[in-house]
Order: structure tokens, then sequence, then C-alpha cells
């Protein structure tokens, strides 16, 4: 991985928030790639990825390390914990040479944040729009949404547990909203 990705970002000194109700943390340093093709770029990058690539909307499926989130038709969204995403990325395209995809590194872009406990889907509600209770964003469910004015994407990892991807620029916006919005619900 990239000393880049591990020595410096945009919430460095930021203060955790861990409690029972509600933790949040920087997730671990992951390779970003965002897919685009058909259902056949699909199945040859989930057999390459080992991780299936969904085809259900509002879907994420993981293995190993690995994720891969649906963000639209013909949209994924892959990452891969501690990976170098030059690797990634050759592995994927050889695997993808024949057919017609798009294929972006945008490790450098997004940052991931973890949210976690009773408080969790409270917390991103205050800014979030989408209905987040289990019966209509379930545990697997993924999205590309707002949190306020950020452009965030929303992965249900537990009951209460999310992970969202956010542009690094918005880090810091989003990680202190999420941190008042926590603080002010219910207890």
């Amino acid at each position: 991985m990239p000393s880049a990705l591990a020595s410096h970002g945009p919430l460095d000194g930021f203060s955790w928030p861990q409690t029972e109700a509600f933790s949040l943390r920087l997730a671990p340093p992951a390779a970003r790639l965002v897919l685009r093709g058909d259902g056949a770029v699909a199945a040859a990058a989930g057999a390459a990825f080992g991780v299936a690539i969904p085809q259900t909307p509002l879907r994420a499926a993981a293995a190993a390390g690995r994720v891969a989130l649906w963000l639209g038709p013909d949209e994924w969204l892959l990452m891969s914990e501690g990976e170098a995403p030059t690797l990634l990325a050759a592995m994927l395209e050889d695997a993808l040479k024949q057919l017609p995809h798009s294929l972006v590194d945008v490790s450098q872009r997004q940052i991931g944040l973890q949210i976690e406990g009773a408080n969790a889907a409270r917390a991103l509600n205050a800014g979030c729009p989408l209905d987040l209770s289990p019966a209509a964003f379930a545990v697997g469910a993924a999205t590309r949404t707002m949190l306020a004015k950020a452009e965030i994407v929303l992965w249900r990892r537990g009951a209460n547990a999310f992970h969202i991807d956010v542009w690094r620029s918005f880090a810091d916006y989003a990680a202190k909203f999420l941190v008042e919005a926590a603080a002010r619900a219910p207890r």
C-alpha cells in the first residue's frame, strides 16, 4: 500500500468517539476502484476479484477483506483492505481485457469511516434522507446517497454497523457532522 494513503490524511488528530451507543473510527486503508460495465464484465471481474459482483440493486458482497458495492445498474465500487491499488487494477484489467469496461482508481479520492453502536443509524439519519430501519435498509445494503451536504457511499455491515466512503475533502465535515448528530441523539 502506498505510504501516502496511510501516513497523512484529512482526519489526522481527530478525536474519535468510542462509546457503547456510538463509535466512529477511520476505516483501514484500502484500494478503491470504480468498475463500470455490463453483466459479462461483472462476472469476469467477480471471478478475478474473488467476490461476486452484486447484480441486485442496493447490495454489497464481501469476502476476505474485499467488498463490491452496487452503485448503479452498471457501476460498482470495489474495495480491498491493505492491497495496492495498482496491483489490484492490473489484475482486474487482465481479467477484463477482452470486454468493454471502465476501471478507475479512486483510492486517493475517498476515505472510509466506520460507524457503530445503537445510535449509529440515528446519527446517520440526521443528515441522510434514507430510511435506515433494518426492514428498509437491511444488513448488506449499499448505495450512494447524501450525508448533509456531502455525497457518500453507505454500506450497512451489521445491525448497528455502517461503513461510509466519502471524498477526502469532505471527510472532516462528515466526521464532525456524525459526532454532533450522535451527541444530540436521545439516550
